[in-house]
């Protein structure tokens, strides 16, 4: 069996001019729309984790928040800086946001509809290419030009920092989510989207129940899930928008739209990243179980329900880690990534590779296959329990008898300085104990003449 499926484009090419044009206006309109929704539904998730109301006050439900926040920016003070390179100052914001909006067109959100008030039937996608995905992934990958840009054109070092924060981000992440793309497209044998979310369709092993790539590719699809939080800046990912350390990052000497373009942008991305990850691994339109053993379940319209309900979910799972786990630190970050994620992404991308070779040319009917498989995996769990040792820490050495009573901001690699009259304990190593002290320097607390302060000298000691 080939690897390559033959893709034909014609559905697509075939349709009018002004067919097309409606449904790239839709495609638009539903992404705008899930933009705003996916602000007020962020904070009444996070009202939810915190026991708060959220915003209720405008609107059904505080459904109208979005539309509320977008009036008050737009009626916000606009400011340029004076060190500014005013041009891209300017453009950097649609630099960030064009991408967002222009990768959302190969994405398909249903199958074949009927174009209202026509006998028109079409795809309810833009259009689809032989390599979508990889589309999808360069588009992408230009909206961090635009952070860079803006960060850059700002003037501002703390601009700068959180510019060059990003570009190192996304190069080190996008790594690791392109090669948990690579096992889809061997299985599916295809890069296009389409052809992708036919595949998942077929009756796959299971009691003939289709199995998604998220189950099939476990691995791909939680490194997929990583490297998207880290692409799209999000908590714990946030590091270039840092406010603890660089005020606002990339974004501080933006205000009124152009920093709405930016905030706007970032819920894009997460929306693209999301149906990205719907449509290769959980099946894209197509209903979840038990909905899709019933016949016509996401024929038409209803794909779209479905593949919204997709998009919600992983949403939904931005919006737990924002309000769960605390930002990470910069070089914990990218040791998580160049270290765990590329490594691991390297690894089964080739085992991947080897299994769907070895299906095509008959490798696993043997019993000697099964057996060294069978070794070999023992072997691996043997070293993953049994192999290495943890390494001890080494203790940081201090000269004895300097710095006596000193603290020192930076032991153990990080200054942490005291509050008021805090006294760190000895086995920090910030304090030596009396046991470290040279014999020439009494113990902290006693003076040199080892007396105590309200101790009177004896006859014995002042005849002495």
């Amino acid at each position: 069996m080939s690897l390559l499926i033959p893709l034909d484009l014609e559905v697509f090419f075939s349709d009018r001019w002004w067919v097309v044009l409606l449904k790239a206006l839709f495609a638009f309109v539903v992404l705008l729309v899930l933009t705003l929704f996916t602000i007020w539904y962020e904070r009444r998730v996070v009202a939810f984790m915190q026991q708060r109301q959220g915003p209720n006050m405008n609107g059904p439900f505080g459904l109208l928040q979005s539309l509320a926040d977008g009036m008050k920016l737009m009626f916000k003070e606009d400011f340029t800086p004076t060190a500014a390179d005013k041009i891209i100052f300017t453009l950097a914001p649609f630099v960030v946001a064009i991408p967002a909006i222009t990768a959302f067109a190969v994405i398909p959100m249903a199958g074949i509809v009927r174009v209202p008030f026509t006998d028109i039937y079409t795809p309810l996608q833009v259009t689809d290419l032989p390599v979508s995905v990889l589309f999808i992934v360069a588009v992408a990958s230009i909206g961090v030009y635009g952070i860079v840009l803006a960060g850059w054109s700002s003037g501002s070092t703390y601009s700068l920092l959180g510019a060059l924060r990003s570009s190192a981000q996304v190069i080190s992440y996008e790594v690791a989510m392109g090669l948990a793309l690579v096992a889809v497209f061997l299985y599916a044998g295809s890069l296009s989207t389409s052809e992708i979310v036919a595949k998942q369709a077929e009756p796959a092993t299971v009691f003939g129940v289709p199995l998604w790539f998220a189950v099939q590719l476990l691995p791909s699809f939680l490194i997929y899930l990583i490297s998207m939080v880290g692409e799209t800046n999000r908590a714990p990912f946030d590091l270039p928008e840092a406010e603890g350390e660089l005020v606002g990052g990339f974004h501080t000497e933006y205000s009124s739209m152009r920093f709405a373009m930016f905030f706007m942008a970032e819920y894009m991305n997460m929306i693209t990243v999301s149906a990205l990850a719907a449509t290769l691994f959980l099946g894209g339109w197509h209903a979840p179980l038990p909905f899709n053993l019933l016949p016509g379940a996401d024929s038409g319209y209803w794909g779209l329900l479905w593949f919204v309900v997709k998009v919600l979910v992983l949403l939904f799972i931005f919006v737990w880690l924002r309000g769960t786990l605390p930002r990470l630190r910069y070089d914990q970050f990218m040791r998580f990534g160049w270290r765990w994620l590329i490594p691991i992404s390297l690894v089964w991308t080739l085992m991947i590779a080897i299994v769907r070779l070895g299906q095509r040319e008959g490798w696993f009917t043997g019993r000697a296959f099964w057996l060294g498989a069978a070794v070999i995996f023992a072997v691996l769990v043997g070293l993953a329990f049994f192999g290495g040792g943890k390494e001890e820490p080494k203790e940081a050495e201090q000269p004895a008898g300097e710095g006596l009573g000193e603290f020192d901001a930076f032991a153990g690699g990080y200054p942490v300085p005291p509050m008021g009259d805090q006294v760190l304990p000895e086995f920090a190593q910030v304090l030596r104990g009396e046991e470290d002290l040279a014999p020439d320097h009494p113990p902290a607390g006693r003076p040199p003449n080892g007396r105590q302060p309200d101790e009177q000298p004896t006859k014995e000691g002042s005849e002495a």
